[in-house]
This record gives structure tokens, C-alpha cells and sequence, in this order.
């Protein structure tokens, strides 16, 4: 995507430090975000973008700057993940052209997953939804 290096360095950071915790015995699906946030920060992490990246990574954050939004799609685009292999493999093909419309798609799939399962939806997630529609 040709971004600026300090940039890039901020994406790799939180990618890197986003799963850090998740098998912790605190950790679940939603509480390894922000395990793995207040532990950079206790360990001198202060860029507030990459901090709220790790925190709401698998929610979702209408506040997020740009390294949230690419560790949402990263997340969610990993290789490694067992489902929807070819599809997700196009989407991440896609997003250094079509970013938005991307993370917009890949909401939706994770939102609908959260509905398909009869759970609560949470306010960080409608709120992020809302902030992608323009609402």
C-alpha cells in the first residue's frame, strides 16, 4: 500500500502485540484486546492509535486512524484462518485499491457472524458500523 515507514512500523507493531495475550487465563474472544492494550501500555507504549487497535480489534472502534483499520482487516484476513479461504484471500488481494469498501465487507461478514449466533451486539461495533455507512 505504499505507506510512510513510521506508518507501516505502527501496523506492524499492533499486528505483533494484538494476539500477545490471547491465550492468557483472563483472555477470551473479547477481553485478549484489551489485555494485550493496558500490557503495551504498562510496558511504555503511548501512540493512542495503536493502543485502541489492540483494544477493540475484534469489535471494532468508529475512532480507530488507520492502523486500527488495517489490524481489523488483518485480523479477520489472516491467512492461516480455516474459513472462507478463497473468498478472504480475494478481499485482502483487494485492499491496498479498495480499502474501505473492503473493511465495510468485512464488517458486515463479522457482524452478521455475531448475529447468525444470537449475541449481543455491542455498542463499539454499531457505532464503528455506523461511522463506515456515513450514519
Amino acid at each position: 500500500m505504499h505507506a510512510p515507514e513510521g506508518e507501516r512500523a505502527r501496523w506492524l507493531k499492533a499486528a505483533w502485540l494484538h494476539d500477545a495475550l490471547r491465550d492468557a487465563p483472563a483472555a477470551n474472544e473479547l477481553a485478549h484486546g484489551p489485555l494485550a492494550a493496558e500490557r503495551a501500555a504498562h510496558e511504555g507504549e503511548t501512540d493512542r492509535g495503536v493502543l485502541d487497535a489492540l483494544r477493540y480489534h475484534s469489535l471494532g472502534w468508529a475512532q480507530w486512524d488507520d492502523v486500527g483499520k488495517m489490524l481489523y482487516l488483518a485480523d479477520y484476513l489472516e491467512p492461516g484462518r480455516p474459513f472462507d479461504q478463497d473468498l478472504r484471500r480475494s478481499l485482502a488481494a483487494r485492499v491496498p485499491d479498495e480499502r474501505d469498501a473492503i473493511l465495510k465487507q468485512v464488517a458486515a461478514r463479522r457482524i452478521a457472524r455475531v448475529i447468525d449466533g444470537r449475541w449481543p451486539l455491542l455498542r463499539e461495533t454499531v457505532d464503528f458500523w455506523n461511522a463506515l455507512v456515513g450514519y
